[in-house]
Parts: C-alpha cells; sequence; structure tokens
C-alpha cells in the first residue's frame, strides 16, 4: 500500500510539474466555481512532493513530523493564495505579489 501511495503522489506531482513547466493550454480550462486548472494542479503538485516526504520518513519521526507540517503547509497554499490575492487566478498587485513570492518559496524549501 505504501508503494502504491508514493507511486500514485510521484504521477500527480510529475503531471503538474511537467504541465507547468511546458505551459500546457488546458492549464487555463475553468474548473467548476472558476478556478484555472493550473491554480489546482500547482496546489496538487506542492501537496504531492510532500505526501511523498510524509510516505518515506518513518513513523514517529523528526523527519515525519516535519513532512506533516510540510503536507500541511501544501494543502494551505492554495486558499491562502487565493486570500492573499483576492481573486481565483491569482493575479497580485503591489506588495502582496512580493509576499506571495516569499510564502510560496518558503513553502516550496
Amino acid at each position: 500500500m505504501r508503494k502504491t501511495k508514493v507511486i500514485l503522489l510521484s504521477v500527480t506531482a510529475i503531471f503538474a510539474i511537467w504541465s507547468l513547466a511546458s505551459g500546457a493550454a488546458y492549464l487555463e480550462w475553468r474548473l467548476p466555481g472558476g478556478l484555472p486548472l493550473g491554480n489546482a494542479l500547482a496546489a496538487s503538485g506542492l501537496a504531492g512532493l510532500a505526501g511523498i516526504a510524509v510516505e518515506l520518513n518513518r513513523q514517529r519521526s523528526v523527519l515525519r513530523t516535519a513532512s506533516w507540517v510540510s503536507l500541511g503547509l501544501a494543502v494551505a497554499w492554495l486558499p491562502g493564495s487565493i486570500a492573499l490575492a483576492g481573486n481565483l487566478e491569482l493575479t497580485f498587485s503591489g506588495d502582496a505579489g512580493t509576499l506571495w513570492i516569499w510564502l510560496t518559496l518558503g513553502i516550496i524549501a
């Protein structure tokens, strides 16, 4: 079961990264509610990478705890980004954009 989870999370993360890096046309498709597919894929890629770290670390270890924190931050990235931008497209203006870049880099690190 653990290997299956890691494989599924890896496929999710790789697909999200490949899609974003290639600038695929479907990234602009709208999901129900108006969220661009690209934003959802970015969030799923971040969560997938963090989920892999959770699965690969031993239970009750400091690294696993840190991995859970990382997963929590990755899951909170999209709602936090939407709140900071004030829109679903994640279009920022002024200092909010700079803050978003630093928060995103902190979550990725």
